[in-house]
């Protein structure tokens, strides 16, 4: 079939016409991505970049020009509104790559400053040492100097004294461009590149520390201190790593498992359980939408029932932007299965794909979580009708809850083998089996834990007897 017939097709066809100008606008993106580094500041609206974005915006309004004049004849305006979606992502990637200038914080990168500004992510705690990411406000690179700034920097401290979410800090370090290493192929200035993070503050040393300074930010910390005071109750009723592993579980913190049995569930392919992601919120909706549709409710009910718990879990992990996205993957997957009709399933994905990729073009390039949550919602949409037909079975309880745990599983782990090869360089053979054994107890895991922590609340030695309930599901998924 020849190009013609395709666009004709294309042109007739509503969705296929979405798909057309969604993917276009994808592709302009990634293409531009890849092949622009995110390391130097101002790449393009310096001498040397200018007539690279020059030319493209004059290739932008000109495909629009076109569009505009073929207006009547459906397949050369088509054509030329797929050029502009092209041109326009290539635009919206360098327009968003050229940071730097007075105003940002990375044109300070090599100079020894004073830095005002706020914790803008929750901090990790390592070991030895917790890295915080501090959104500037002020700097001072001289003593009769304090100009308004913008941009992250990446903050690494001692353990102690702790910082929260929200405090702002004035500190004076050196600020550093991010770095590579050279005995490793991770390649962590993209890294932080799809963050948004430019600079690092180099032997940093902490001058004030301040309350937040307006109402958002005061909100923001008090949902990031209702997550502390729930995590103080979680290591009084289990130990240590089951503590850590249903912290994981419910609301995706990493920072209590120890470098060994974080390595431990990469290597059994399970370290998806305890990741806020695309995969894991899509796979633990499709459970709970079967356990309450089997509990009575209707699939409508049902389906807004978990929509509303996907929303209420990304507010209460404090909507940080990978949070947001595997939201987002998440309730496209509901959605496809609700609505049950792949063409408009695929439309709904890859618009999500398009809107995700305008708000932060770092992420098709350089953003593996994204990559690997799109990928899974792509073979949880395709190939699970596949599967279904493969595996179809009697309809009974048993049957059903075998079909919603494989089904689910295999379809995540095969759209997603090559992206993880690929990023990773590594698979885990015996994957698919330790995820036959681990989730099926992840949901009624979840659950239970949940009760419990609310039960410890209300009659602390209620919510222990439950604890120690859940704790015998967390050492198991620990053992295997």
């Amino acid at each position: 079939m020849d190009l013609q017939e395709e666009i004709k097709k294309m042109v007739g066809s509503a969705s296929k016409t979405l798909f057309a100008f969604c993917f276009s606008f994808i592709l302009g993106v990634g293409l531009f991505s890849l092949n622009e580094s995110p390391t130097t500041p101002t790449p393009h609206l310096g001498q040397e970049g200018k007539p690279l974005f020059f030319y493209l915006y004059i290739l932008f309004i000109g495909a629009m020009l076109a569009a505009i004049f073929f207006w009547k004849n459906k397949k050369w305006r088509f054509i030329f509104i797929v050029m502009a979606l092209f041109f326009g992502g290539g635009l919206r990637f360098l327009s968003a790559a050229s940071v730097g200038g007075a105003g940002h914080i990375s044109s300070y990168n090599g100079e020894t400053i004073n830095l005002t500004g706020w914790i803008s992510s929750e901090p990790l705690a390592k070991t030895n040492e917790a890295t915080y990411v501090v959104s500037a406000r002020l700097c001072a690179p001289q003593a009769a100097c304090a100009k308004k700034v913008s941009g992250k920097t990446l903050v690494k401290l001692p353990l102690y004294p702790q910082y929260n979410f929200g405090d702002t800090l004035e500190i004076k370090c050196r600020l550093q461009s991010p770095q590579n290493s050279l005995n490793s192929e991770f390649n962590y200035k993209n890294y932080l590149a799809k963050d948004r993070i430019w600079s690092i503050c180099a032997l940093p040393k902490i001058i004030s520390v301040a309350a937040p300074v307006n109402s958002w930010i005061k909100f923001a910390k008090q949902i990031y201190n209702l997550k502390i005071f729930f995590q103080n109750q979680i290591n009084r009723l289990w130990p240590e790593p089951q503590s850590s592993l249903l912290a994981g579980l419910l609301y995706g913190s990493r920072t209590g498992l120890t470098p060994e049995l974080t390595e431990n569930f990469n290597r059994t392919g399970l370290s998806h359980i305890v990741a806020i992601s695309g995969f894991n919120i899509s796979i633990i909706a499709t459970y709970l939408m079967f356990i309450l549709i089997y509990a009575g409710l209707y699939r409508q009910r049902a389906f807004w029932a978990v929509v509303g718990g996907v929303i209420f879990f990304v507010i209460f992990t404090g909507a940080s932007a990978s949070v947001v996205r595997a939201g987002i993957m998440g309730i496209v997957v509901l959605m496809a299965r609700q609505v049950g009709r792949l063409t408009r399933s695929g439309n709904v994905l890859v618009f999500t794909a398009a809107v995700m990729a305008a708000i932060n073009p770092y992420v098709l390039a350089w953003d593996a979580g994204f990559q690997l949550s799109f990928a899974a919602a792509m073979g949880l949409i395709y190939l699970s009708p596949v599967l279904e037909k493969i595996m179809a079975t009697r309809h009974n309880f048993l049957a059903h809850l075998l079909q919603a745990i494989l089904i689910p599983t295999f379809s995540a782990i095969i759209a997603t083998l090559p992206l993880t090869l690929w990023q990773f360089g590594r698979f885990s053979a015996v994957a698919p089996i330790t995820n036959l054994l681990v989730l099926w107890a992840i949901p009624g895991l979840m659950l239970m834990g949940a009760v419990a922590l609310f039960a410890s609340f209300i009659f602390y030695p209620f919510g222990q007897l439950l604890a120690w309930v859940a704790g015998i599901v967390l050492s198991y998924v620990i053992m295997i």
